[in-house]
């Protein structure tokens, strides 16, 4: 079985988590409200950022972990946990999606439309509670595994 470091993806985890939690409080506000308001703006995109991020991080610690091949970029990793039967072909085909908005969030911000970030907040947020759910999932299994 391979040695993954449960104490890190937990910190990642968590930090992804509290990220969750303030963009599920801008979720909350009506669209026209969120728009008007470029701290909660803002604060969204960065808040996006760190939970992509910490769902990548995690992403490529299970890959190098579990002998998977060397990600060609963070889209990729995903698909290498499909792979691995981690995730399913369409959720990996979601977290691609995901990965290349952090791209753009990151190196291509002035091209992002406030209202995609609404929307984002709306509908595909919980692809990464999603994620988490299916990280936990195999993690447990891993430990079930005799070894």
């Amino acid at each position: 079985m391979p040695e993954f470091n449960i104490d890190r993806i937990r910190q990642l985890i968590g930090e992804i988590n509290a990220s969750l939690h303030k963009l599920s409080q801008h979720a909350a506000l009506a669209e026209k409200e969120f728009l008007s308001n470029s701290d909660k703006v803002d604060s969204s995109k960065y808040n996006l950022i760190v939970a992509i991020e910490g769902a990548i991080d995690i992403c490529n610690h299970i890959v190098a972990r579990a002998g998977g091949r060397a990600p060609n970029d963070h889209a990729d990793c995903f698909v290498i946990l499909g792979e691995l039967n981690v995730l399913s072909a369409g959720f990996v085909e979601r977290l691609k999606k995901m990965a290349k908005f952090r791209n753009l969030l990151v190196h291509l911000y002035w091209k992002v439309d406030d209202k995609e970030i609404y929307q984002i907040l709306q509908k595909d947020i919980l692809d990464i509670r999603e994620y988490i759910k299916k990280v936990n999932e195999f993690l447990q299994n891993q430990e079930m595994q005799p070894g």
